[in-house]
Order: C-alpha cells, then sequence, then structure tokens
C-alpha cells in the first residue's frame, strides 16, 4: 500500500487552539448562565461549533435565531483569542513532517471542522506547505461523518485507500475510518484507540517515517488477508465462497450478515448428512446463525436497497485468526449516514463456538437503531429442506433451537446469548420475537451521533453425532461468562499453534505467498481434528458442489499435507476409510468380487453415493449416465498409497499394525479378484476410468493397472514386516482374510504381470487404443480465447475419440511411484501428454502435479506456470466455477508444489533428501514439516544450501 496524501486536522495536531476554544465556550457559558467544565469540553473534540453547541445546551431548549447568535458571539470570541497565534504555536514535530512530506511524491492536506482553518493556517505560517484546505464551509455534515476527508480526498485527486489522516479526536478518527482511510491518532488511547495506530503526540510522530510506517502496517496484512474493496453483486457467489470460515467441526460461507436477495447462505457441520434424491446422501444446510438485520430509523441496511448510497465498503479475512471482517460506510434512502463494522469467527478453541459481532456508528444523526438477530431455521439445500424444527425458546438469557434432519434423525442443538453496549445500558431496551422456526432477539436503543452501538451474539452448537441432548450441551456452553478479548485470545492462541505447524513462506512473489496460504487455511478449516468418521469433500464445507462427497481427492491431494504437518488430522482422515471397510467390502461382494472395492464418492457410511443418472445440463428433461461409481476403480489403490504413504513419512508402526494394513490388504483382496488374465499371459483391468474422466470405459488404463502391481506388491511387502513385527494380528488376518499362499502367489503374479503398454523409449499409452484415437487438436487446446472445457466443446462421444485429456494419467501416475522411472522415461511422457492435456479448463487436480513434474525434469519456470493456474482456482476463479465450493484437491496440491516440487523434497529409508528447483523471482522458500517424529523448519534460498532446523511450536 503507497500513501499518496496526508491529511491533518488542526487542533491537537499542527497546533493546540484547545485552550482558546475552551476559554470561547467558558466566556459564553458564564454569560448565559450553562453549565460547563472542561470535562464537557472533552466531548467537544472534532466536532462542529453547532453540534459543540447542542452538547453544552443538553437539551435546553432555545430559539433557532438564539441557537444562531451565540455561535457567532463563541466564535468572536474564538477569533479575538486567535490574533495572538504565529508560528510558536506550531506543535513540536509539525513542522518537521510537514517538511518531511514536502520532499516527497505525498499530497499534504487539511481536513478540518473549524470555519477558521485557513485563518490558523496563515497566522502559523505553515499555508505553503498545503496543497489543499477543506474545513468547516467546505461540506454540510462534518466529523464523524467521513463527508470531509472524501471531500478532501476528491479534490486531491487521490484514492481514499491510499490517504493517511492524522486526528486527535474520537469523531475524526471515526470519519477517517469510514472514508475508508488509514486512521492515525494523537493522543490517549481511550480518545484514540480505533485507530490504526496512535501515538501520544504530535513530536512522537515527527519521529516516524510515515510512509514507510503504514506501508508496515500493510505487510503486515500481505500474505495473511484477503481483502475485497468494492460491493459488486455480481461476484456475490464466488466471494462467499473465498470468505468461507470455519474450525475444522463446522464452515459457515461468506454470505453478509444482513442477507441479499442473491445470497447462497450455508452452514455445514461435519457428518450432518441427510437423504436426497439422485445423489443419494448430502450435507445439510443447518439452521444460520449468521443473521444479522439492522433498522437505522425505520429504514432496513442493505446493500441492495435501492436509492441507498455506499460510501466505502471493506471486507477482509485474516487468514491468520479466522477472523472474517467488513466495514461499510451507508446512506440510507433518507439520507441518514451510518458506518457498520462487522466480525465473524468460527472458534477454533472451542469447536463448538461460533461468534459475531456488529459497530453500528450513526455519522449524521441521533437516532433509533434497532438489531434483529437469531436462529433461522427455514434452511435448505437449493429448494431441498433437510430440517424440521423440533422446538424452541429463550430462557436464562439464551434463545435456542432444536432441529432435527428429515431422514437421517441427527439432532441439531444451538442456543445463543446477544448482548448488547453502547449508550447508557439502561437505554437498551429488549424484545423477544417467538416466530416459528426463527426465534429472535430484539435490541434497540437510541444512539447519539458518533456513538457506538456493539452487539455481540455467540452461539453454540452440537449435534447428536457427539452425544445425547445436544440443546443441553449447547446451552451449556454458554453459561460460562468470557469477554470477546478472551474468544480472540483463545481462537488466536490454536490458529498460532496450527501456522507454526503448517506455514509456508515465499518470498519475492506476494501473489503466490498469499495463495498458498489461503489454500492452506481452507483445509485447516475444514479438517475435523476431534472425529474421525468424516472426512474433507471435494468442496471441502463451502459449497453445494458435489454435496460433501469424498472422492480419491481426499487421500491423494490433501491428505499429503496433513501426513507431513499435522498427523492426528492425518490419522483421522485415514481412520474414515477404515471406519468405512464395510461399506467398501459390501461394494465388493455387490459386484461380484472379494475383499474391500472402496467408492468413488462416500458420504457418512462409506456405502457408493456416486450418482448413476443425472439431468443432462442442457435438457433437464434427458438423463445422462453417470459412470464413476461403477468403473472409476482406482481409488481402491490411492487409499493404499494413502496409507503407506502416511506410514513412510510418520513411521507410525502402532497405526500400521493396527489399522493400516486392514486398508491395504483388504483392497489387495478386490484387486486379486478383480483382475483377468488375458491369452498374452498378463493381467488386465477392462471397462474402467482412470484419472482422465475424458474418457471411459477404457481397457489397461495405465494408471489404475500400475497403481494395482504397486498396491499388491505393498500389500506383499507389509504382510512380510506384519510378520516380523507382530506375529499375533498376522495370524489373526491371514485367518479373516484368507490369505493363502495360494493367494499370495497370485498377487506376486499379478504385480509383475499387470498390463501396461511401455515403449523401449519408456512412452507408455494412456490406455488400450489410446494412440490410435484422433490426435488433440493443439490450436484449440491453447487459444488463450478458450473459455470451455474441451469436453464441452468436442462433447462426450468426441471427447472419448480424441487424444485430448482432462489430467495427465500417465504424469500422475510417475509423480506417485517417481521412483520406478528415469527422468529419461519421465521427460518422454512429458513431452507426449503435457501437449494433448486441457490444463486451462479440463481437471482442476492437473495442473497443481503438472508443475511437480516440470520440476521433475528440471524445467521450474514451466512448473510455475501450472503452480500459479491452481492458485488461481478459486481466488481469481479462473475456472468460473468457484461459486460452488472451494476446489479442495488444487489446493491440497498447491502445498505439493511447493515441498515435493519446487524444494524437490524426496523420502528415504534411512532419511529425507532436498532438491531445490526454485523459480527465478522467489527470494526464499521456507515451510514447516513434520518428519518421523520430528518438528522442522526449512529454509530454502538461491545458491545456499538447504538449512533444517527445530521449529517453534507458536507462530512469531
Amino acid at each position: 500500500m503507497i500513501i499518496r496524501a496526508v491529511i491533518f486536522d488542526l487542533d491537537g495536531v499542527l497546533t493546540d487552539t484547545s485552550e482558546y476554544h475552551y476559554q470561547a465556550w467558558q466566556r459564553l457559558a458564564n454569560e448565559e448562565n450553562l453549565l460547563f467544565d472542561r470535562q464537557i469540553n472533552e466531548h467537544l473534540r472534532g466536532v462542529s461549533r453547532q453540534r459543540s453547541l447542542e452538547i453544552i445546551l443538553n437539551g435546553k431548549s432555545i430559539t433557532p435565531s438564539q441557537f444562531t447568535e451565540m455561535t457567532e458571539r463563541k466564535n468572536c470570541y474564538y477569533i479575538e483569542s486567535l490574533q495572538e497565534i504565529t508560528a510558536e504555536n506550531l506543535l513540536p514535530g509539525a513542522l518537521t513532517i510537514l517538511q518531511t512530506l514536502k520532499t516527497k511524491d505525498v499530497k499534504i492536506a487539511l481536513g478540518s471542522a473549524s470555519k477558521n482553518a485557513r485563518f490558523v493556517l496563515e497566522r502559523l505560517d505553515i499555508i505553503p506547505y498545503f496543497d489543499f484546505v477543506s474545513d468547516g464551509n467546505s461540506v454540510t455534515q462534518t466529523k464523524p461523518s467521513p463527508d470531509l476527508f472524501l471531500f478532501t480526498a476528491q479534490q486531491l485527486g487521490i484514492s481514499p485507500s491510499h490517504c493517511a489522516v492524522v486526528e486527535d479526536a474520537a469523531s475524526g478518527i471515526e470519519a477517517a475510518l469510514a472514508a475508508g482511510m488509514w486512521a492515525l491518532g494523537i493522543g490517549p488511547e481511550e480518545r484514540v484507540g480505533r485507530a490504526h495506530a496512535s501515538f501520544p503526540d504530535t513530536h512522537t510522530l515527527s519521529d516516524v517515517n510515515l510512509e514507510a510506517f503504514v506501508a508496515e502496517l500493510e505487510s503486515v496484512r500481505q500474505g495473511w488477508v484477503i481483502t475485497e474493496n468494492k460491493y459488486d453483486p455480481e461476484s456475490l457467489s464466488h466471494k462467499e465462497t473465498i470468505f468461507t470460515i470455519g474450525n475444522g467441526y463446522l464452515c459457515s460461507r461468506g454470505a453478509y450478515e444482513e442477507r441479499h436477495p442473491a445470497e447462497n447462505r450455508i452452514t455445514f457441520i461435519h457428518g450432518v448428512f441427510d437423504d436426497m434424491p439422485i445423489s443419494f446422501t448430502e450435507l445439510a444446510n443447518v439452521p444460520d446463525w449468521t443473521n444479522l438485520e439492522i433498522f437505522v430509523e425505520g429504514e432496513q441496511f442493505s446493500l441492495a436497497k435501492p436509492e441507498s448510497e455506499i460510501l466505502t465498503y471493506h471486507r477482509q479475512l485474516d487468514l491468520r485468526t479466522c477472523i472474517l471482517s467488513r466495514q461499510v460506510t451507508w446512506r440510507s434512502p433518507q439520507g441518514k449516514l451510518v458506518r457498520l463494522e462487522f466480525e465473524r469467527w468460527c472458534n477454533l478453541a472451542n469447536q463448538h463456538m461460533v461468534g459475531l459481532r456488529c459497530t453500528i456508528t450513526p455519522l449524521n444523526f441521533s437516532g433509533q437503531i434497532e438489531v434483529r438477530t437469531g436462529l433461522m431455521g427455514h434452511t435448505d439445500n437449493q429448494g431441498l429442506r433437510h430440517v424440521d424444527i423440533l422446538d424452541q425458546g429463550h430462557a436464562d438469557g439464551l434463545t435456542w433451537l432444536r432441529s432435527q434432519t428429515r431422514h437421517t434423525n441427527i439432532e441439531i442443538g444451538q442456543a445463543v446469548r446477544t448482548t448488547a453496549c453502547g449508550p447508557a445500558l439502561e437505554a437498551i431496551k429488549r424484545a423477544i420475537c417467538p416466530a416459528w422456526g426463527q426465534p429472535t432477539d430484539i435490541i434497540s436503543a437510541a444512539v447519539g451521533m458518533g456513538q457506538q452501538l456493539t452487539i455481540l451474539k455467540e452461539t453454540a452448537i452440537t449435534t447428536s453425532r457427539e452425544g445425547d441432548n445436544p440443546l443441553q450441551r449447547a446451552m451449556a456452553l454458554l453459561q460460562t461468562e468470557s469477554s470477546y478479548d478472551n474468544i480472540m485470545a483463545d481462537n488466536k492462541k490454536v490458529w498460532d499453534e496450527n501456522w507454526a505447524a503448517s506455514n509456508v513462506i515465499i518470498e519475492g512473489d506476494p501473489e503466490a505467498q498469499l495463495a498458498v496460504r489461503f489454500s492452506l487455511f481452507h483445509l485447516l478449516i475444514a479438517a475435523p481434528r476431534n472425529d474421525d468418521r468424516v472426512s474433507i469433500g471435494a468442496k471441502t464445507l463451502s459449497g453445494h458442489s458435489y454435496r460433501g462427497h469424498a472422492f480419491w481427492d481426499t487421500d491423494i491431494f490433501i491428505l499429503p499435507l496433513f501426513t507431513f504437518t499435522q498427523l492426528h488430522i492425518a490419522r483421522n482422515l485415514l481412520m474414515y476409510r477404515y471406519h468405512n471397510l464395510a461399506g467398501a467390502r459390501a461394494k465388493a461382494a455387490d459386484n461380484g468380487f472379494e475383499g474391500a472395492q472402496f467408492p468413488w464418492e462416500s458420504a457418512a457410511d462409506g456405502v457408493e453415493v456416486t450418482p448413476r443418472w443425472v439431468p443432462q445440463f442442457e435438457n433437464p428433461s434427458r438423463l445422462l449416465r453417470i459412470w464413476p461409481g461403477d468403473i472409476e476403480i482406482h481409488i481402491t489403490a490411492d487409499i493404499a498409497y494413502a496409507v503407506w504413504f502416511y506410514w513412510q513419512a510418520s513411521g507410525d508402526d502402532g497405526w500400521m499394525r493396527d489399522f493400516g494394513v486392514d486398508l491395504i490388504l483388504e483392497g489387495a483382496v478386490f484387486w486379486g479378484s478383480r483382475v483377468e488374465k488375458g491369452d498374452d499371459d498378463f493381467y488386465h483391468l477392462c471397462d474402467v476410468i482412470g484419472p482422465d474422466e475424458y474418457h471411459d470405459h477404457v481397457d489397461d488404463n495405465a494408471f489404475t493397472n500400475q497403481m494395482v502391481a504397486w498396491h499388491l506388491q505393498t500389500a506383499l511387502d507389509i504382510l512380510a514386516w506384519l510378520r516380523r513385527q507382530s506375529p499375533d494380528r498376522y495370524t489373526e488376518l491371514v485367518k479373516r482374510l484368507d490369505l493363502s499362499a495360494e493367494r499370495l502367489q497370485h498377487w506376486d503374479e499379478v504385480s509383475r504381470r499387470m498390463f501396461v503398454n511401455r515403449a523401449n523409449d519408456g512412452l507408455i499409452e494412456q490406455f488400450s487404443g489410446y494412440f490410435e484415437l484422433n490426435d488433440a487438436d493443439i490450436a484449440v487446446l491453447r487459444d488463450p480465447a478458450r473459455t470451455h472445457s474441451m469436453h464441452t466443446i468436442l462433447g462426450i462421444e468426441g471427447a472419448n475419440q480424441s487424444q485430448v485429456i482432462k489430467q495427465p494419467d500417465v504424469l500422475m501416475l510417475q509423480y506417485l511411484l517417481r521412483d520406478q522411472y528415469s527422468l529419461e522415461e519421465i521427460r518422454v511422457n512429458w513431452d507426449y501428454y503435457h501437449p494433448r492435456t486441457d490444463h486451462e479448463h479440463g481437471s482442476s487436480l492437473g495442473p497443481s502435479i503438472t508443475a511437480i513434474l516440470a520440476c521433475l525434469i528440471g524445467d521450474p519456470e514451466e512448473g510455475y506456470v501450472h503452480f500459479m493456474r491452481a492458485a488461481r482456482t478459486d481466488l481469481q476463479d479462473n475456472r468460473l466455477n468457484a461459486r460452488d465450493g472451494i476446489h479442495a484437491a488444487s489446493a491440497g496440491g498447491l502445498w505439493q508444489d511447493v515441498v515435493f516440487g519446487f524444494a524437490g523434497l524426496v523420502l528415504e529409508p534411512e532419511g529425507y533428501n532436498f532438491s531445490p528447483r526454485l523459480p527465478a523471482h522467489w527470494k526464499r522458500l521456507a515451510f514447516a514439516l513434520q518428519l518421523r517424529g520430528q518438528d522442522l523448519w526449512v529454509e530454502i534460498q538461491p545458491d545456499k544450501p538447504v538449512e533444517v532446523k527445530e521449529r517453534v511450536k507458536i507462530l512469531d
């Protein structure tokens, strides 16, 4: 952030005329027999002459002519005293600040409520320093209204976001904040504490490089804060996805608190599924806790309200603490100007606690403010209702709601405690609205201009998945008083611990830095910390798409992040697969096979929930057959790979012995019964889909076949290890799974004789007959104007008959099993498949893996292109579907790009090794890593040895 203008207040910042004002008001008060002292005088800081007199009168009734005469009389007394002012009356440090700024490309302006400001500047002999002077004559509404500062910025031709205001009055700080400017306070904390930064006096400020100081304030946010500086209803759904917050138990999309006609308001809780047509089951949108409606003198606040005006708008998500905040300065259709500040959080220190805070400041009026907030039970999933209301009420200062999913009978208990502070507490009125399904607290107060009404809403949410009586447990959570500051401190502490374990630092590339942390954040808020019977869906908990179902995305793309940073989360995700072995066994049996065949899409209990038929997008009256649930079978080997990779990274022999071996061995039993031996004496898998879903019903998909061969060989190795390490467990599994010598011999033969069409130079055919298909039209593929996938352009059958691919199966295979391929073999497959891949609009899973392969063949700059394509998937919505939810696999793949691609981490039998290949403009790459019981911090800089040391436990 570059500061292009500094706007100074006059009194208390450049000079101290407050004593002159005080004496003039005191003289008037004495003449009119009005109560006035220095305590009352404090309330006059930064406000207009007219408003000051209103404060002194304190409700005393006088005629308009008397009011005008008294203000003019006070002004005469004040001007009399100003004749004594000279340059000697400049506050210490003021001239130094002006002289320093004048030497730089920074505009200097005055923004004072005083109508005598220009006269005072002339007496102080500093008028030449100012590019523009705004005073009490410039606008009709002065501080705390932002009009004066916005007018000044407009006259200077500088955007408000590039302006800094130096103020000594609370009303001036509010005006600067409402204008969307940086606010620097002069004076005590109790007066200017809401400023971005404060200084005890002007002299202290003179020792600070203002531009550098504000830049440093901004740099603290860089890499950690996602910002939105303009209200854009066209991008509402996209931004709701971006601004999703959560805590590993639940997530809530970033819909506005006050509601919007185009919103897609969602709160999903892990494991709370309910039945639905077509896709079998989906996460239920539970009763909403984020709603908060505001009425300003009877006018309802809404950004979409016709004839209202949005003067300033700023929304930001602090990735470091998961605080979503928004600041809006809004003028109602009737001209009422208010500043609204929202904060929302999901507490990582207590997964059942969420909350929001809203501060409302009238800027040009005094009047009635009303707030309505509670629980909204009338929620649905794109028109399908999943939740029935059981009961509701108000008791012991709490508002509560009991609800239940309609088919799965999961009970949800929610309780809310709403508190208000601001004007005199006795003036705050409260009422209850008991409308069925939406119990609501109503809070109202008469709020003076420049005063603040703050609403704090704490919500507890539990379900019957965690235990009986969820409502009682929710209400009990709110019985303990906790201040806002304590909530924030507890939440920050746990977030600091999480970031210490997962942080990545990229110097020299702010966009990449922010994108990586954004991706990590969305995986961290979706990661189940206290539940091993749920997983991370393909869209996390951020949108309706894929219904909350888990795919291979979790095991291959997401799990490595946690395997190498937070093992307890990785174990939970793997245990989800273990607990759902029964569903995998049932699927294998239903298909006529042995062992465990894992579902392509999995939800609550591990049964297959991939839809078989869906309405066609172009013509909903026609149905389209969906095949992955039947024939995209590689997921069973993918899960085995995730188990094995976790074991290699963690050295967790106990978990592997007790749980992991079951997943690997039962999957191997399935493969042993699924493969077919051909007349060529090789084993085959026919009628399958590989990761490249542009091609279905293919035979001998190379990715699937080679992963099966790996799976079977790994099962034999694991079984041998188990026999040595735990004979009793070995005996138990051999008996239960019927692991006879004949079966094991069969596995060994299949692992060695699995068919893969591999040429002498190492080029692998993606599946049988692939090379005979129509070659891809490279010109169309690489056309930068293309906005649709090749699948859409060519049609289902056209894509099936073309060599264009959704994602590069063979390169994915060589990434996972890279120790089985030479660099030359990887390069020859790169040269063939990379040009034929729909990188831009194919699978969002592809770019991150392609980036790693580019690094492996020594081309980090090409890798960076694909890395940034993945990085921009959600932040820039480059696939035009971020509205549907976060692309979780792409987010996980981005972390793998950093660690396995650019840093070049390779696990070895007795340790690890790094072969860095940084993009040319990266100055430093550093990240946390957990390897075989060690918490490490890795530092990589160009032309320097890799430094690995013990990491800190709390993020600094």
